[in-house]
Order: C-alpha cells, then sequence, then structure tokens
C-alpha cells in the first residue's frame, strides 16, 4: 500500500494537482515548475495534501459530527451557529502525528534553503474546489502571515483547516451546488515576501469591468495586499497594452490613476494584521514605477499565455531586496465566461438630476431599492431582499447579504477590491470607493444605482424608471459601408469592444480636458496670470508633478490612447480641441487667457486658436500628447483631424505650429515659449481682426508677494 504524502513541494506540483492541494497551491506549483525559466518569480513553499485533511477527519468521528452540523441546517438551524459547532470541533481535534512531524520537517528545509533558521511564511488556505473555471472560492478561507517557527506555523495550519466552515465558505458551497464533504483543505506554506515595507495588488489579464482582453490593469498600494483585495484603499490602478509588449522601444502604459492609499495594512502578532495611516508623500506618490509595471504585465501576459485563459494574479514586492513575485494565480471567473456575441445594455428612461453620490461604476446594470445601511455583516432575515447595501467596505462574510442586494455601494475600494469582484460575479451593480455614501445615504431611502453611465457609477434619490436591452451581436449584418464610432469618454471606451465597428470616427479632445484634465492648459504654462483661489485649485490638481505641463499632456495621453487601444488597429479620429472661448474660460483657471465673443460659435476655435499668440503653447501641449500616443505608445492608429479650419492658409500655420511645437524635446520647452509673446495676444488669430463685441481678459499683473 503506497505511504500517504501529507507534504510536497511546490516545485513537484503542477495545476493536475487540484483535487490533492487544491487550485491555488496546484498553480504555485505549476508557475514554480514551468515558469521560473521565463523569468516568473514565485516565493518557495510546499503544500499539505488533501490526505492529510481526510485523516483529521477521520480521526475520532468528526467527518460524522461534521455532517449532522450540516443536516441541521438543511432543517432551518443559524448558519452561524452551525459554522461555529463545526470549527470548534475541528480545532479541538489534534492534527495527526505524521502530518505535523512532515510540516516542521519542509519548514525547516526551507529554512535551510533561505540560509535561515525559523523563516517568516504566509500561510494559506487552498480548497480541492477553489480556483477553477466555474467557481471561484476567492476569499473563503484564512490566511495568516509573517509566521515564525514551528509552533506558530502548526497553530496556523490548524486554524486554516477549521476556517473551511467558515459562514461565508458553507454558504458559498451551498449556493454553488457543492457537497461540503468532498470539498477538502490544503494549506500553503510559501516564503514570506515583505510587501509590508513596500506593496502590493492584484492583476486582471483583461479589463475587469468590460472584458477587454487586450490590456493588463494592475492595481496597487502600499503595504499588504490584503487592502487592496477587501476594499480598504482606492489603490493606483495601471493599464498595459498588450500588444505594445512586444516591442521593447514602446511604452505600453496606457493610464496610470493615482489613488488616495489613505491607509496600508502591516504585520501585527501572531500572523495577524493591523492597519495604519498612510503618511501625505505615500498617498500622492505611485506604488509602482514604469520599469516595475511592464514587468509584471510581462510576468502576468507569460502566465496567460500557460494557461491559455485570463487570468487573475495577486503580486507582492519586498520592501527589503526590491525584488518582485507572483504569490497567486488563479483562472479569471467573471468576464471570461461572458458570451462575446451579447450586448446588454441598461438605459435610465427618466431624468435622474444630480446624484446624490458617485463613484468607480462596476458593471452596466441598474439597481434600485431601499438603502440599507450596515457597519456589519447581518443575519439573513434582518437584509431585505432587494435592497441597496451601503457600508464602508466589505469582506467574504458580507456575501450572504450582498447575493440579496439589487445593488451595491461602498465608500472604498476600486475596481478589484474584494466588492467589485463579487457583484461582477453576482450580476449585481455596484458603485464603489464613493468615499461619503454611509454619510449621505439613510437607511430605508430609496435610490437608484447607476452604472450605465460611463466609468462613474451614480447613486440617485428615488426609484427611476429604466430598460434593459439585449443585443445579439452575431446577428448584426454585415455592410459595405464602414460603420464608425463616435467616443468621447475614455473610461468607458473598452465597454464597446464587443460592437462590430471599423474603427472610431470622432473622438473629441475637449471631452478629455473637460472631464480628465479639467484645467485650461495656458492656467499650467502662466500661473502668475491666475488668482490665488485658482492658483491653490490648480496645486491641488497637480499634486506631485514637478512639471504642471506633464500632468496635462499625461493626462491627455492616458485618455487618446484608452480610445485607440480599445479599437486596435481600426484607425480612429481624433479631432484636437474645439472648445469655444465661452467653454475654455469655464475650465479650472481659463478666464484670463480667453475673450468675451459676442458670438463664440463663429469666433476664436480650432484652427484659429493653433497658431495664434494666445493658445499656441496649449497647442504644442495637445501636440505633444498625440506625438506620445503615435510614437511612444506605438498607437499609429490614431488619425488627427483639426477642427474649423477655414482657409488653405490656415491649415499651412497650423500645421506650422504643430511642427514647432513637437520638434524640440519635452524638457526643452522653454525654447519654443522663447519666440512665442508671454504678454495678452495684441491681435485676434494671428492676423483676424476681432469681432465687434470682443473683450480681451486684462492680463493680471502678479503682486510682489505672489512673486
Amino acid at each position: 500500500m503506497a505511504r500517504t504524502r501529507h507534504v510536497i513541494a511546490f516545485a513537484e506540483l503542477g495545476r493536475q494537482d487540484v483535487g490533492s492541494v487544491g487550485g491555488k497551491n496546484a498553480s504555485l506549483g505549476e508557475m514554480t515548475a514551468h515558469l521560473a525559466g521565463a523569468g516568473v518569480r514565485v516565493p518557495p513553499g510546499f503544500a499539505t495534501t488533501a490526505d492529510a485533511y481526510g485523516e483529521l477527519l477521520d480521526g475520532h468521528g468528526l467527518r460524522g459530527r461534521i455532517e449532522e452540523q450540516i443536516a441541521r441546517l438543511r432543517e432551518g438551524a443559524a448558519l452561524d451557529e452551525v459554522g461555529a459547532a463545526i470549527r470548534s470541533m475541528t480545532l479541538a481535534e489534534p492534527l495527526p502525528p505524521e502530518l505535523r512531524a512532515e510540516i516542521v520537517s519542509a519548514y525547516e528545509q526551507l529554512g535551510r534553503d533561505e540560509g535561515r533558521a525559523d523563516p517568516e511564511v504566509a500561510v494559506r488556505s487552498s480548497a480541492t474546489a477553489e480556483d477553477l473555471p466555474e467557481a471561484s472560492f476567492a476569499g473563503q478561507q484564512e490566511t495568516y502571515l509573517n509566521v515564525r517557527g514551528a509552533a506558530r506555523l502548526l497553530e496556523s495550519v490548524h486554524r486554516c483547516y477549521a476556517s473551511l466552515y467558515t459562514d461565508r465558505a458553507i454558504d458559498y458551497r451551498e449556493r454553488m451546488g457543492f457537497d461540503h464533504l468532498q470539498v477538502a483543505l490544503s494549506v500553503g506554506v510559501q516564503t514570506m515576501v515583505r510587501s509590508d515595507l513596500a506593496g502590493a495588488g492584484v492583476i486582471f489579464t483583461l479589463d475587469p469591468e468590460s472584458g477587454f482582453p487586450e490590456v493588463i490593469v494592475i492595481s496597487a498600494a502600499f503595504g499588504l495586499g490584503e487592502t487592496v483585495v477587501s476594499g480598504q484603499v482606492d489603490p493606483d490602478e495601471y493599464t498595459v497594452f498588450k500588444p505594445g509588449l512586444k516591442d521593447p522601444e514602446l511604452d505600453p502604459l496606457i493610464d496610470v490613476r493615482v489613488g488616495a492609499k489613505r491607509r496600508k495594512a502591516v504585520y501585527a502578532e501572531h500572523g495577524l494584521t493591523r492597519t495604519v495611516d498612510t503618511s501625505p508623500e505615500e498617498r500622492s506618490q505611485r506604488v509602482l514605477t514604469d520599469t516595475e509595471v511592464r514587468l509584471l504585465a510581462d510576468w502576468a501576459l507569460t502566465v496567460e499565455g500557460h494557461y491559455g485563459c485570463p487570468m487573475d494574479l495577486e503580486w507582492a514586492k519586498d520592501g527589503l531586496t526590491g525584488d518582485l513575485w507572483i504569490v497567486q494565480a488563479r483562472p479569471e471567473t467573471v468576464q471570461s465566461r461572458r458570451a462575446a456575441s451579447t450586448l446588454r445594455r441598461c438605459r435610465l428612461t427618466a431624468l435622474p438630476g444630480t446624484p446624490l453620490v458617485d463613484g468607480t461604476a462596476v458593471g452596466e446594470a441598474i439597481g434600485s431599492g431601499p438603502v440599507v445601511l450596515l457597519d456589519w455583516p447581518v443575519d439573513l432575515d434582518r437584509f431585505p431582499s432587494g435592497g441597496v447595501l451601503v457600508t464602508g467596505i466589505t469582506d467574504p462574510d458580507w456575501e450572504p447579504s450582498m447575493k440579496r442586494a439589487s445593488a451595491i455601494v461602498t465608500d472604498h475600494g476600486g475596481r478589484t477590491s474584494h466588492a467589485a469582484i463579487v457583484s461582477r460575479e453576482l450580476g449585481v451593480p455596484a458603485v464603489v470607493g464613493t468615499g461619503r455614501a454611509t454619510h449621505v445615504l439613510h437607511d430605508g431611502q430609496k435610490v437608484t444605482v447607476s452604472c450605465a453611465e460611463g466609468g462613474r457609477g451614480k447613486v440617485h434619490a428615488g426609484l427611476l424608471a429604466y430598460e434593459e436591452t439585449e443585443t445579439d451581436l452575431a446577428g448584426i449584418p454585415s455592410t459595405l459601408t464602414h460603420i464608425m464610432l463616435n467616443l468621447a469618454d475614455p473610461s468607458a471606451a473598452f465597454r464597446w469592444w464587443r460592437l462590430p465597428a471599423d474603427g472610431v470616427g470622432l473622438a473629441r479632445l475637449e471631452f478629455i480636458v473637460a472631464h480628465q484634465v479639467k484645467v485650461h492648459p495656458m492656467a499650467l504654462l502662466h500661473p502668475e496670470r491666475l488668482d490665488h483661489a485658482d492658483r491653490c485649485a490648480v496645486d491641488q490638481l497637480t499634486e506631485g508633478y514637478l512639471d504642471r505641463t506633464r500632468y496635462f499632456t499625461d493626462r491627455l495621453a492616458y485618455g487618446i490612447a484608452r480610445i485607440a487601444a480599445s479599437r486596435w488597429p481600426a484607425p480612429v479620429v481624433v479631432r484636437t480641441s474645439d472648445f469655444k472661448t465661452n467653454e475654455y474660460a469655464r475650465l479650472l483657471g481659463g478666464r484670463p487667457f480667453e475673450p468675451v465673443e459676442a458670438n463664440p460659435m463663429i469666433g476664436w476655435r480650432g484652427a484659429s486658436r493653433y497658431y495664434s499668440d494666445g493658445y499656441r503653447e496649449g497647442f504644442a501641449l495637445e501636440c505633444r500628447a498625440l506625438r506620445r500616443v503615435r510614437d511612444e505608445m506605438g498607437l499609429t492608429n490614431v488619425i488627427i483631424m483639426i477642427p474649423f479650419c477655414r482657409t488653405l492658409e490656415e491649415a499651412d500655420r497650423v500645421l506650422g505650429a504643430g511642427i514647432d511645437s513637437i520638434s524640440v524635446a519635452p524638457d526643452s520647452f522653454a525654447a519654443v515659449k522663447q519666440h512665442v509673446a508671454a504678454a495678452q495676444p495684441a491681435r485676434y488669430g494671428e492676423g483676424r481682426t476681432a469681432p465687434s463685441g470682443t473683450r480681451w481678459p486684462q492680463a493680471e499683473q502678479p503682486s510682489p508677494s505672489r512673486q
């Protein structure tokens, strides 16, 4: 009779071993054995087996006693009572002696391999039904970090076994139709990555919101990764264009969003963690450099290629060594299962008015009902079916209530938080990271939660009427004429990737400027002309940028790139800014630079602005952003349109201004400014007489206190 193996090293495991060590540990073994040669770094470790867990259950009739408790649950016993009873029985049952001995032996060997006694390790649960394509089971069992010493390790392993019967895990298996006694638990023991001293986060090899497959999305926060997964923080988010990774000369990073990151998780005693405030410097800084983002994206693409399906990974950076590591990998289980040929769309049919709160939209649906404002999970009989769950953050303990909700709203979290991931799996709309929902909304209030209005989800007062439609894209007839989209909102660009369009016929820069840049470009170039209030507002908006013009080109380039990437390699026509003077004046810091016109519709707009003294420098920033998208990011499908060009002579002047603006290196932009008048424009449109009724703003003379 073959000897039972209680412990197996990661290097001996592969994805065929899910039944023995669970999805999480099998995947770590698969990457250790097959992807190390491709440079993917996985912390070494070992896993206990399902057979070892079976020996625990067979001791003193534990299996039968668990069956009795499950029967009680199905007869109407309270979930929390049943879960507590099973966990108590499991912890009271001693670990089998052979299992204890093999765990200690493997731990000591890990220490020898690492060159130190009693190394710190992470102890993670891995159920044998976990990380399957049809069910993720993510976050259902416990993890213990920074565990040191054999005694602490054995205690943590025992507690992981008991966590197979947390309330959330029992409920999830009941909902997914899994037999509780057919699910075993393996425990992975992995060398600890000191991400408490650096950062950690999550990687999706598709856009987690839309399922757009040509990007890799990386979330990052300082400290341990649990704050990102739980939604305790608003993390950084980096979007990488997969085709751009193929050329080492290109910059594939097409979007960067720096999150608030107000908290971080660090180690506490006994394998537990605690959260502390981040410093002001950390909140304004990026967690990852461009080089680190590219390395993680390269690894993620390698892992996806090896598995042959979209992946959901966790990464960590060691603050002592600076090394990056992949610490978990599982198949993505939501967007990858959606039918690519079906487009579902929701639309409000009533005018909503000003939203009560807004945040990051999760899903593209709409839900409504009474607000159920909670600080912690409650019994199911206290959560009404169809209520709108409003809380600070969620974790797996909330899932029984979440599946009864018509919508979910949280104060904190991003697109890869627990609330976002579970909402997508359930098909429930969610608005996360509102910052203040628990303070603005009140219990019992009737609201409508809409995630159908772009990247920002909104909570509206009242039960608003809406409609849902579903379109079979496979049934749309082909046409001889090219059908192209009009796109304005970069945050929603990926949403339409399934549409059988031939490109983008019009992408308007003014929408990106108004909603993502939010400041007049000349205000960044000439802050001395702003009043005190506007100058302070610009400082706050561009916090973290030593060069404020880089803020403008970054935000503009990222917006253009998202739209261009969404249709690659089909053509995307990008129209340079075509604000009218009254619209430009409404931008932050815009009034000192815009005339008051009697008829802005036919006034100083489009081409006439670009070569004039009053906006030439601003046009240069637009050109820099466009050059970055085409030349540095490699999105050469971008075609530039110049609006409101009245004559061929005007076209030549625009082209000349554009060539001048990009012929100088970005760090030498001062050279361009030398031949541009710094005072107010003396002539309107470089040679055209201003129409009657036009009044130029007077240049502000800086006071001595502002110099």
